[in-house]
């Protein structure tokens, strides 16, 4: 049984959690409405979304080596300072420049806000205790991007582009409170000179990473930038991996990675947060453009993904604690391949029980997948390396379900030409229908990684859960 005030601190980051992908998502909805209040065009109103996503993505490395140098405590209550502060900003905003350095500001926040919070649940934590507080933390992170169409679409019809952020405003009032209650001092230690060299090479990748994926989604932009851009990340993301192994006192210890059930959920768990984060974008856009359905009507359908997420979290631990780790994700992640394939076969005739069923048993699948994600990251970390292990998977994780918004429109503007591959005559529906085949084929290669994990992946968990049962 989880003590409670090691429940109300991953109660506590998984509202900061929310708070933050719901800023990365929602803004999408209200961007002719920005663009119009702004005196920008639309396209612009990209580089809102992009400089959250860029700095977010390239700071998170960084929250290791400031935690060990300030303590968590001051760190944690600094990010949610930071980025509540940020958020007025952005609702104050009267010009794109200054909206964007807002949400630049807001970035280095959520940066540093949910991966130092979830070293302070992770750090005194006993693996008995891990799978329920691993689900506490990763449900926010489901439900705010179904949440963040209808939440965008009610605040641009009923009120303003503003509140958008402003919404931010009391819930980060309120988890500051609490964090300041609830969070405890703990020692600092004298760190390592930074990495500067670590830390520009990563943040640069990462960055780069980032803005390349905001290049391929941009139908003005042409190809070759984006790949030329997405090639140099790479390489110097490769150069920062070089460089991290070879350092005494790395900005990140990769070295960590040799543990296999971090390493398959760093890969594996990344590939699907970009599953996750991508079928609640498209299927609104799917509903609205092409059936032409209205917003209500959209949303209230999507909103059965989150009912299939929360509908499932009491029996995923059973279920983890019945068959493994290894059975439950190899079964939850073909079945969200299967429903994505079946989503990019809906059409406007489908029968909206079936629709609804569909996008429900797809909540399902990814609630359930990747909490064991992320639950088995941690299993076999020994103390002395959660820093680390905690670091690289926040990192590529925050970085995948950032990126999942591009990688949807990426696999929409391909859907145009691979269409013609299709049976039959392209339609406005064979772009979407391509999209969700990509997307599908990306959820089976991570049931291809939980293939390659051993039976026993993740049992110190399950064994420490069934002592911990038998004895009370």
């Amino acid at each position: 049984m989880i003590d409670k005030p090691h429940r109300n601190k991953a109660l506590l980051v998984a509202g900061c959690f929310f708070m933050e992908m719901l800023d990365g998502t929602i803004v999408t909805t209200a961007a002719p409405q920005m663009a119009r209040s702004l005196h920008v065009s639309s396209a612009a109103i990209g580089l809102v979304i992009t400089s959250f996503l860029l700095t977010f993505a390239a700071l998170i490395p960084l929250s290791g080596w400031l935690t060990q140098k300030w303590g968590t405590r001051r760190v944690f209550l600094a990010a949610i300072a930071v980025f509540t502060l940020a958020s007025l900003g952005c609702a104050l905003s009267t010009t794109l420049p200054f909206l964007i350095a807002m949400r630049v500001l807001q970035g280095l926040g959520g940066a540093m806000m949910v991966p130092v919070g979830r070293l302070i649940v992770l750090g005194g934590a006993e693996k008995s205790d891990l799978m329920r507080l691993m689900s506490y933390i990763v449900w926010p992170g489901l439900m705010a991007p179904v949440l963040a169409p209808l939440a965008g679409g009610l605040i641009t019809t009923y009120a303003s582009w503003p509140w958008l952020f402003g919404i931010n405003i009391p819930l980060g009032v309120v988890a500051f409170g609490i964090g300041w209650r609830l969070i405890e001092a703990t020692p600092t230690a004298t760190p390592p000179r930074l990495d500067w060299v670590g830390v520009v090479l990563t943040c640069a990748g990462l960055g780069g990473l980032t803005y390349a994926a905001h290049l391929f989604s941009d139908t003005d932009i042409s190809w070759t930038a984006a790949i030329a851009t997405a090639l140099v990340s790479i390489g110097l993301l490769t150069a920062a991996a070089r460089h991290l192994l070879r350092t005494t006192a790395p900005l990140v210890n990769l070295r960590v990675l040799r543990i296999p059930t971090l390493r398959a959920s760093v890969g594996g768990g990344s590939l699907f947060w970009i599953v996750v984060g991508a079928g609640p974008f498209l299927l609104p856009l799917l509903f609205q453009n092409v059936f032409g359905w209205s917003a209500v009507k959209s949303g209230a359908v999507v909103l059965f993904i989150f009912v299939g997420n929360i509908g499932i979290k009491p029996s995923t631990t059973p279920l983890l604690n019945r068959f493994g780790f290894r059975p439950v994700l190899v079964g939850s992640t073909l079945v969200m391949a299967l429903t994505m394939a079946a989503a990019g076969l809906l059409t406007a005739g489908t029968p909206i029980v079936l629709t609804c069923a569909l996008v429900l048993v797809s909540g399902i699948a990814r609630s359930v997948a990747l909490t064991a994600f992320t639950t088995v990251a941690f299993s076999d970390v020994p103390p002395e390396q959660m820093r680390d292990a905690n670091s690289i998977s926040a990192t590529a994780n925050q970085l995948a379900a950032g990126l999942a918004i591009a990688v949807s429109a990426i696999a929409l503007r391909a859907g145009g030409p691979l269409g013609h591959l299709l049976p039959g005559t392209p339609d406005a529906r064979t772009a979407y229908t391509v999209a969700f085949l990509i997307l599908a084929v990306i959820s089976v290669c991570v049931t291809g990684t939980a293939l390659r994990l051993h039976p026993d992946a993740g049992n110190r968990v399950r064994r420490a859960q069934t002592a911990v049962a038998v004895k009370g």
